[in-house]
């Protein structure tokens, strides 16, 4: 298992973080098999989309904002309560296929780490599983 560390700029927002997941497979040294990539917080996740247009991330942002709004009569005291539920909207984990040591991931798709309650130093850990073979 790896671990990337990252500090998120906002209190909201989408990390792109694909080209560190990227780093984490070939380290693991996964050439057929799949990564997981987990995020062990409860105010946060991980979550694949598009990355070639910034303006989904923004779409994205906005719209958890409408579904979830920070302002909603929560019993949560910490003040942070739409940020649980925002991340579990949103997951802890995707698993993604490697083959010839690459992520499968589809031409337009990108990695994002999903900071709810930030800004904040975070983790995410990614464990490689290697297919055997039959």
């Amino acid at each position: 298992m790896l671990t990337i560390s990252l500090e998120t700029p906002r209190r909201v927002g989408f990390v792109d973080i694909t080209g560190r997941v990227e780093d984490a497979c070939e380290r693991l040294g996964v050439v057929t098999g799949a990564l997981v990539v987990y995020v062990p917080h409860t105010t946060a996740g991980v979550t694949i989309n598009e990355n070639a247009d910034p303006s989904v991330r923004a779409d994205l942002e906005s719209a958890l904002q409408r579904l979830v709004p920070e302002d909603s009569p929560f019993t949560h005291l910490e003040g942070n309560a739409d940020a649980h539920v925002k991340a579990s909207l949103v997951g802890s984990s995707v698993t993604i296929p490697v083959s010839d040591g690459r992520l499968c991931l589809g031409t337009w798709q990108g990695v994002y780490f999903a900071e709810f309650d930030g800004p904040r130093r975070r983790r995410v850990h990614v464990v490689g599983l290697s297919a055997v073979a039959a």
